[in-house]
């Protein structure tokens, strides 16, 4: 694995063109091509813009006539998969497995940002963990091989002159889906583990420690953790089902910014219903607290996300993510 990038200037793309969003108030508008819209996202914190459009009805409100059926997804490698297989359609996903799809040349477009940092690493209490350093010989849970978090630890792991058992070195990492990470702790299956919010903040409320929060992860937590990708030839046949996803999920990133406690309400019910786990209201703050919500894409902080994914092997190359971008 490489050393940490050169810092850049990073660079924001707005996030719906003009174009689009003229779509979506077109008096065509109605003329869809498509019966059905399909989306795929995970139940964490960090995809809480679709949590909260799902609460809300934001998105089928949204359609209209349309329907909507969402799917939920453990992480990004199946999420994948079904997007190659023509089974969904927008996406909320992590930015790792987006940009290895691209790589291979998945037709897909990214269209917004979702979330920036809210991933924590969380040593089991009762292990002798206190830092990043103390990782070496141990168990480290991350949602997939591949993903997001897969990708921040290994840079973690060079950073402090470790390697991953697949590299050399002496540190297993297990994938472990997120919502299953509190069951894999109380069983000792594992010593610590990167992981999404509110994961980690559920954790904690336990007595586990954070030994790395969303800021020491990488970029002093100016990364993107969830960012939304649209199938080309989907995008292509329906602008404007697009156009009013986006406005959508425009108004729910608006409403978790400016209204952070109905929105904690609305991400904890919808958590409830998809995992059956109730998570502690002052939890769910602790963790919203460690994650930011916005629309934008930070294309210089995708670049890096992509030479970390080279370095960590998921990728022999790093795409031009810039024609991947929706113009």
């Amino acid at each position: 694995m490489q050393s940490k990038p050169p810092p850049t200037k990073r660079s924001f793309l707005t996030l719906a063109t003009p174009f689009l969003l003229a779509a979506a108030l077109s008096p065509e508008a109605h003329a869809l091509a498509a019966t059905t819209v399909r989306l795929g996202f995970f139940p964490n914190l960090t995809h809480a813009p679709a949590l909260v459009g799902l609460e809300r009805g934001t998105f089928q409100k949204a359609f209209g006539a349309v329907k909507l059926d969402a799917k939920e997804f453990v992480s990004g490698t199946t999420l994948t998969e079904a997007f190659a297989a023509g089974q969904v359609d927008i996406a909320y996903i992590g930015p790792g497995p987006a940009i290895n799809a691209a790589g291979r040349g998945m037709p897909i477009q990214f269209i917004a940002g979702a979330s920036e940092a809210g991933a924590v690493v969380v040593a089991r209490k009762d292990s002798p963990i206190k830092s990043y350093k103390d990782l070496g010989g141990k168990n480290v849970a991350v949602p997939s091989l591949g993903n997001t978090q897969d990708i921040s630890l290994r840079h973690i792991l060079n950073e402090n002159a470790l390697k991953s058992k697949t590299d050399g070195g002496t540190v297993l990492i297990t994938p472990i889906a997120p919502a299953d990470i509190v069951a894999a702790f109380a069983a000792k299956r594992v010593d610590a583990t990167l992981v999404p919010e509110p994961w980690g903040a559920v954790l904690q409320a336990q007595g586990h420690r954070i030994i790395g929060t969303e800021k020491t992860v990488w970029r002093d937590g100016k990364y993107p953790t969830t960012i939304v990708i649209v199938n080309t030839k989907f995008a292509q046949a329906n602008p404007q089902l697009v156009a009013a996803f986006l406005k959508a999920h425009t108004d729910a990133v608006a409403f978790l910014n400016k209204s952070p406690a109905a929105a904690q309400a609305a991400v904890n019910s919808q958590l409830f219903k998809l995992t059956g786990a109730k998570i502690d209201p002052r939890v769910m703050q602790r963790a919203f607290a460690r994650t930011r919500f916005t629309t934008a894409l930070d294309l210089e902080a995708l670049k890096e996300y992509s030479a970390l994914n080279v370095a960590a092997g998921y990728a022999r190359t790093a795409p031009d993510l810039s024609q991947f971008l929706k113009k």
